[in-house]
This record gives structure tokens, sequence and C-alpha cells, in this order.
């Protein structure tokens, strides 16, 4: 699952009980989560992975604090190691968005998830491709060879860009990769059913927004890899009614059920 958490925005403190809820009742093995909050006291990836009994994998910054909006990966299995990249800005510089990978320890073999954050800009296209090069590049540098994986890449987040955008032209195929040789699938567009859309103005916390209706945040799985290993079975929305009231995002999440069989059991 893939869900971006609003930060603090909003009614806050009412929504913690509604994401808690949610996450509980999807129960899924991996949850990408953006614009997760932390402060002195408190992180809100811990706080929701404890009671469910799920693995941590935070964005850090340069200095090894945690993120105060940032990234995390919930994971139902054990985390053998992860790491944070700060993503460039409008500037090129770095800035304050993140991705965080980490590798689990998942019973069949181990696979690697990857969480990222885009810059949210209507205009901001060139920025989210500097994004994307950059976590595609960490990316290669992390894993190497793709196609050498027992299961494929598992790449989530909010990228804040539709289906028909430069940057995820780029990222599935339909355009010139990033880091060649490397594309990823979107599992919406692969299994979902209708349009997909994780923002929209019917939404109670986005009552004046500008925007229309999007696709803005994805599962993806990498390619090449060994059929039918890792191929979206099925997606759907999650996070969409309320809770005592209150839905819990300003985003739907993303649900994906990925294919675990290996290729010798399709034989």
């Amino acid at each position: 699952m893939t869900w971006n958490l609003w930060w603090r925005f909003g009614p806050w403190v009412e929504r913690q009980p509604a994401i808690a809820t949610e996450l509980a009742r999807v129960d899924a093995d991996l949850s990408l989560l953006q614009e997760v909050w932390s402060d002195d006291d408190d992180d809100q990836a811990d706080l929701l992975a404890e009671p469910l009994g799920y693995h941590v994998a935070r964005s850090h910054r340069a200095d090894g604090r945690r993120h105060e909006f940032g990234n995390a990966i919930l994971s139902r299995w054990p985390i053998m190691s992860h790491e944070t990249l700060i993503l460039p800005g409008p500037d090129g510089a770095p800035g304050h968005r993140s991705a965080v990978a980490a590798q689990i320890d998942r019973p069949q073999g181990p696979v690697w998830a990857v969480c990222t954050h885009l810059d949210w800009r209507y205009d901001g296209s060139q920025t989210r491709q500097r994004q994307l090069q950059a976590v595609m590049d960490w990316t290669h540098s992390l894993i190497g060879d793709v196609e050498g994986l027992a299961f494929p890449v598992v790449l989530g987040g909010d990228f804040n860009s539709v289906p028909e955008s430069d940057e995820i032209r780029r990222l599935t195929g339909l355009a010139p990769s990033y880091v060649p040789g490397v594309v990823f699938t979107d599992a919406w567009a692969a299994v979902g059913d209708g349009p997909g859309h994780t923002w929209t103005r019917e939404n109670q916390h986005s009552p004046d927004a500008q925007w229309p209706r999007r696709r803005l945040d994805y599962v993806m799985t990498s390619w090449p890899r060994p059929k039918p290993t890792g191929n979206p079975l099925r997606a759907w929305l999650a996070g969409l009614e309320p809770h005592e009231g209150v839905v819990p995002s300003d985003h739907s999440a993303v649900v994906v059920e990925l294919d675990e069989r290996r290729p010798r059991d399709n034989t």
C-alpha cells in the first residue's frame, strides 16, 4: 500500500485514529507512507507501527535525525537495511523532500521497497523529473541489476504527477527511461478499475482546491522481471470512508496485490 498521510494539516489530531484504523483494516505486508510527522517526543511511523507489530524504515536528515516531514516504510517482516536520499529542489540544491529504500527480509526471499514524495507544484514537471532521475540513479547504485533480483523492486509514493506526465512516461517506458534498460509497471494501469483518482475536490479536506481530480499516487514494480513474479494482480483504493466523521487524509491510499509465485512455480 502507498498513502500520503497529510502530515499535521487540517484536523490532524482527529485524523490519527482514522489513519490507524484504516492501516489495521487493510493489513498490508508493506505500507509506503508519505508526509509522516515526527517531533521531539513522538514519531507517527512508530505510533502507527507498534500496535500492529510492524517494523519501520524511516527517512532521516543528514545529521541522523528523523524527518519532521518525511517518508516511512512499515513492514510485516524484519528490515535488513535502509537508506535515505535527499531529493533536489526546484533550484537543483538538496531540498526538504526525500526517498527511503529498505531491504525487507521477506520469508520467500528479500525484497527492496522504495518510497518517495515528489514536488507538488502544478508546473513542477521539470523538478519532478530531476527528482525521479535522482531516485532511479540512487536505486540503481543500491541494488544493481534489477533483472537479477528474485523479486522486483517495489516503488511507491505520492509522485504528484498524472500518468500522462513526462515524469511518469519516462518511468513506465512510454518515453526514454531514467536508467537505460529499467522501467516500472504502474499497477493501477495494469489491473486497476476506473480512473483511480487519489486526489479529488470531493474529499472533505479539499473543498476549495483549484486542481481537478487526479491520480497522483502509485505502486509500481521494476522491469525486467521473471514472469509472473511481481506482476500486479489487483489494485484498489482505500482510506475513502470517514472514521467518526473524519476522513483520514486528503489523499486516498492505493492497495495492490502482487504475484508472489516464482518462475518455476508456473512451469
